[in-house]
């Protein structure tokens, strides 16, 4: 039986966690390694069965030296974690399948446009998703919100209330989206888990209220069974090339029933642990498809109304030498 890699796994703790669970009780013999650029520094290594070194995402030498790792300790199968080493693992899935590993990944077209929040606005909009409106730069509507088109983790955002907000910054790069502003005593923002098969079939859907977030990340949220599971339903039922977990974030106001859509990451998010405690079981539903070569069948009898409160918790290291 082959062994599974969460790669860049940094702090992804509870997502190590939960595929060592559901991987011991399908087979013991599969075991979850991590590998990070950093090792003897990230948490999740240290509780994973195991793991190893890569060099940075940026190196010449990355995607050899993780191939030639995974191929080292049977690894069949890499869960990607963050953004800027998904489109390498999508453009080079082939590669990865001559050497017998697998990825749990959207194709590479998807992933693509997933990184750029234009072209998923685009997407959106093709799927009958409404997006916020995008102003001309010298057409400005306030207040308004600033993103760029490739950003992540909430970096280099602004909330531009007048004219006066603006600098000479915010203007001097193309990549900045100027979008309408979307009223959060209006709306509130959903994280959506959606796990999509092997044939591009949605199979579950799990709403997360944002009630408070951090550096990017959930703090306190709480599954919700609302408009959305069906809204998704309709309109995301397949997605050409979307495979694995999809984090779809929307904002919607209840009294409206107005749901509009932000943005889409092809991977885990930092807050899929709520879904999986409701009992959306991402990683057994895997192992299943990617390990063994059987379906799955479409899951909402996830628990609704589960509050999640995060917070820091401490794994030590003794001896530790950088």
């Amino acid at each position: 039986m082959k062994n599974i890699l969460i790669s860049s796994a940094g702090r992804r703790v509870s997502l190590i966690r939960s595929f060592i669970k559901e991987a011991n009780k399908i087979n013991k013999n599969i075991k979850i390694y991590a590998a990070d650029a950093n090792p003897n520094s990230s948490a999740a290594c240290l509780v994973a069965d195991a793991w190893f070194r890569v060099p940075l995402l940026d190196s010449k030498d990355y995607l050899n030296i993780l191939i030639e790792e995974c191929k080292r300790y049977n690894i069949g199968l890499i869960i990607p974690t963050i953004d800027t080493e998904l489109q390498i693992l999508a453009d080079n899935i082939s590669k990865l399948r001559e050497n017998g590993i697998d990825a749990v990944i959207s194709d590479s077209s998807f992933v693509k446009k997933c990184r750029d929040k234009r072209m998923i606005h685009d997407f959106f909009e093709s799927k009958g998703v409404q997006v916020a409106k995008e102003y001309p730069k010298d057409k400005l509507e306030f207040p308004l919100f600033i993103k760029p088109s490739d950003g992540s983790r909430s970096v280099d955002i602004y909330y531009i209330e007048t004219q006066e907000d603006l600098t000479d910054y915010h203007f001097s790069n193309d990549k900045f989206m100027f979008l309408e502003y979307l009223d959060q005593e209006l709306y509130w923002e959903y994280t959506c888990d959606l796990y999509y098969d092997k044939k591009d079939n949605l199979k579950c859907v799990v709403p997360r209220k944002r009630i408070e977030v951090r550096d990017g990340e959930v703090n306190k949220g709480k599954t919700e069974k609302n408009e959305l599971v069906p809204f998704i339903k309709n309109h995301l039922q397949t997605i050409k090339g979307a495979r694995g977990c999809l984090t779809v974030q929307f904002f919607f106001n209840e009294n409206l029933k107005k749901i509009i859509g932000i943005e889409i990451n092809p991977r885990f998010g930092g807050g899929y642990p709520l879904s999986y405690l409701a009992g959306a079981n991402f990683p057994k539903w895997i192992i299943e498809e990617y390990l063994l070569g059987n379906s799955v069948k479409y899951f909402d009898e996830w628990e609704k109304n589960l509050l999640m409160l995060r917070y820091d918790d401490e794994i030590l290291v003794h001896d530790y030498e950088e």
